[in-house]
């Protein structure tokens, strides 16, 4: 094994972390007999050679070496090593990316379509590992077929025969989730995929093959799927539940229903198509009988990948079927913008008894509600029910939901406080490193702004080191928070002007800027006075908009705020002005002071100062021309707060409504700061653009700002935020008029 391995200049090509010249011994590993041994070598090649599926030049010379692994039955975990291959040859560069391929991206593009040739030039060994005698390797080789193989047609052969003769559940599985990958990389073969999924969702004899093959087809054929769906996917998980301990011994399904699914007859076998070549006779795999050991334990181990099976594993603990919840989430993006279906078959899941089901649930409605409008109020009841449950897993990720909810938790408003009541204690998480923070109930009650969150941030000011967080909280209740005034201003005149100030200083002024405050004004100013030369900038942005906040009721900090706008042209000065403007009402003062900050070489401090000019209104009507020219900058958001601030000091609506709402087709992530503008205008006129923008936003059943693999904690308050601006400027409660 590895003939020449030492003849490849491994020290002249580079990895993520430096020369490659430890590849060799990365190789060696994976074939070792050590089992911790072979997962530091994998967590290696994922972690080193393989770094967030990049593709080097000692990735490509890997290869070879990886082949012969896989192909030698004496390597133990060849699993593993399939699927690093399936990752290393799977990456697709279709033609719009190479159109968007710069100059120092070339190197990187070519390395990925030589490894996806290297890797798919000898994906044929994967048919003889699709009957390997090891089930790990069994459950990799499908889904490398369906990615590598040129040959489609061939793949579906194979799958559908070997199906019937499995004898492992999860690898069955594996057979029917690679033919919805053949299907979505292969369209024209979507139709018979779906017609064999669909048989397989109404006939095969196990209810996780059912619910398999409804996964796949409401992926790569949705309109195949049964209208009454969610009662079959229902009915299926309480065949699951109630199922004995799978083994084995399946039993005979008879003639048309042999372990694991349908026959493969001739009257629905794939036909001959064009990509059949001479040498793709479809291989006829013997049976392959249970392995005896399964696919063993994991050596725990100190590395990434150990450490991922080993939290996988604890998770999975005693869970008969611990694929479901991933077929389930299959179901769920094939289902994609069917909300009603997809919100019914979580509700019926969150009355499961089974509390691991639950567990998927709660997290997969996060999921659904962060990415889709729709009704939710008996999804967030039943999530708000979870909270009781005394599996702290299940409460804890209820919590976690519901905190990202902000106005959606009123269905759970009940369940938080109850949850808070049951247990004080846990109402400030400490860390061991980093400030504390309030717990999710906390934060969930809050942004609801129900008072019964106010005894949890009383206590969190009593303690030595107040939650980062609390200002925040303060916000979302608003005067309902107002007893926590005296304690936020004594909290804030104990804090030490040293290099801690500001994570110390920083959720109190928050707070107490929130609840406008005013009597704090003198413990406001000996903050802003003091503020040391450690993050003092932050504190003194801080400690101003506070003071601005504040409005009159601050006049002693007027002198304070005199002597900082004498330094025009600096971020502070706008700043200082901004506060000067909203507690004395001197626009004589501020108003230069504004205008040499929309000069400024930093956007963002541009930016400031056009707000700060729109919060004067036709006090500053002289920049309007100034306002004007920056709506053709290059910079989106400065065009904006620049076309904002323009109607504000002017009252002229045409260009100010053209700019903004060629912003919004733009940029997703302005609309909600358009719409405040609109709504502020008053009444969209019926047929203008303006209108038939705000009802294609209300019409639209994806969030405006949800994105495939991540999210932003308050994505949903941000988005029905935008709805409810939409309809409040569509409604006309503004004070202008938009004609």
């Amino acid at each position: 094994m590895f003939s020449g391995i030492d003849e490849v200049d491994w020290a002249s090509m580079e990895h993520a972390y430096g020369p490659a010249d430890d590849v060799p011994e990365l190789l060696r590993g994976l074939a070792s007999a050590d089992p911790a041994e072979r997962e530091a070598a994998l967590d290696g090649m994922y972690g080193a050679v393989h770094h967030q599926g990049d593709v080097y030049a000692c990735t490509l010379a890997c290869i070879p070496f990886l082949f012969e692994l896989v192909v030698d039955p004496g390597v133990q975990d060849r699993g593993g090593v399939v699927e690093l291959l399936t990752s290393i040859g799977g990456f697709d560069l279709d033609e719009d990316d190479e159109a968007e391929i710069d100059e120092d991206e070339i190197e990187g593009a070519a390395n990925y379509a030589m490894a996806a040739a290297a890797v798919t030039a000898g994906a044929g060994v994967f048919f003889e590992l699709i009957a390997d005698e090891d089930p790990g390797v069994r459950l990799a080789a499908p889904l490398a077929l369906a990615t590598l193989h040129r040959h489609p047609v061939r793949v579906l052969a194979l799958l559908r025969e070997r199906l019937p003769v499995e004898p492992d559940e999860e690898v069955r599985l594996a057979l029917v989730e690679a033919a919805g990958r053949v299907a979505l990389r292969h369209r024209p073969l979507a139709e018979r995929v779906g017609k064999w999924l669909g048989l397989l969702a109404s006939r095969a004899d196990s209810p996780g093959l059912r619910l398999a093959a409804l996964a796949q087809l409401a992926r790569c054929s949705p309109d195949g799927l049964p209208r009454d769906v969610v009662p079959v996917v229902s009915g299926l998980l309480r065949q699951m539940r109630s199922a004995p301990e799978e083994s084995g011994d399946r039993g005979d399904g008879g003639e048309h229903a042999p372990p694991g699914g349908i026959a493969a007859r001739e009257d629905d076998e794939p036909e001959p198509g064009p990509d059949t070549a001479p040498d793709a006779e479809p291989v006829d795999p013997e049976p392959v009988a249970p392995a005896e050991t399964g696919r063993g334990e994991h050596v725990a181990t100190p590395t990434l990948v150990g450490q991922l099976r080993s939290l996988s594993a604890q998770e999975n603990a005693g869970r008969g079927a611990p694929w479901a919840a991933d077929l389930l989430r299959t179901l769920h993006v094939g289902l994609d913008d069917r909300v009603g279906d997809r919100t019914a078959l979580l509700a019926d899941q969150l009355r499961s008894p089974d509390r691991r089901q639950r567990i998927d649930a709660v997290r997969m409605s996060g999921g659904l509600i962060r990415a889709w409008r729709g009704p939710y109020e008996e999804l967030v009841a039943l999530v708000g029910d979870q909270l009781s449950d005394p599996e702290p897993r299940l409460a804890e990720a209820a919590s976690h939901v519901l905190e990202e909810l902000f106005g959606l938790a009123a269905p759970a408003a009940d369940a938080l406080a109850a949850r808070l009541a049951a247990d004080p204690g846990s109402w400030v998480k400490t860390w061991a490193s980093g400030p504390p923070g309030l717990c999710s109930p906390v934060k969930a009650l809050a942004r609801l702004g129900d008072a019964r969150a106010v005894p949890a941030l009383a206590a969190a000011l009593e303690l030595p080191q107040v939650a980062h967080d609390v200002g925040f909280a303060v916000g979302h209740l608003g005067a309902k928070a107002r007893p926590l005034a005296g304690a936020l201003r004594r909290r804030l005149a104990e804090v030490e002007l040293d290099e801690g100030a500001y994570d110390r200083a920083s959720p109190l002024l928050a707070g107490l800027t929130a609840l406008r405050a005013g009597e704090a004004a003198p413990e406001v100013l000996r903050v802003l006075r003091g503020a040391p030369e450690y993050r003092g900038e932050w504190l003194r942005t801080a400690a101003l908009r506070a003071l601005g906040a504040f409005g009159p009721a601050a006049r002693e900090a007027v002198p304070e705020l005199r002597a900082l706008v004498r330094r025009p042209g600096t971020a502070s000065a706008t700043e200082a002005a901004e506060a000067l403007w909203a507690v004395s009402g001197d626009a004589e003062a501020v108003l230069p002071v504004l205008i040499e900050g929309l000069q400024s070489d930093q956007v963002h401090d541009r930016r400031a100062a056009a707000v700060a000019l729109g919060a004067l209104g036709p006090r500053a009507a002289v920049v309007a021309p100034r306002l004007r020219g920056l709506l053709a900058h290059e910079e989106l958001w400065l065009r904006v707060d620049a076309a904002i601030a323009l109607w504000e000091v002017s009252g002229r609506t045409r260009e100010t409504v053209g700019a903004l709402l060629t912003a919004w087709e733009q940029n997703r992530h302005v609309r909600v700061r358009v719409a405040e503008c609109l709504a502020r205008m008053g009444p969209v006129p019926e047929g203008s653009a303006a209108a038939h923008v705000l009802r294609s936003e209300l019409v639209s059943v994806r969030r405006h700002n949800a994105m495939d693999g991540g999210y932003g904690s308050h994505d949903i308050h941000e988005d029905e935020k935008l709805l409810a601006l939409c309809r409040q400027a569509l409604r006309g409660t503004g004070k202008g008029s938009t004609s």
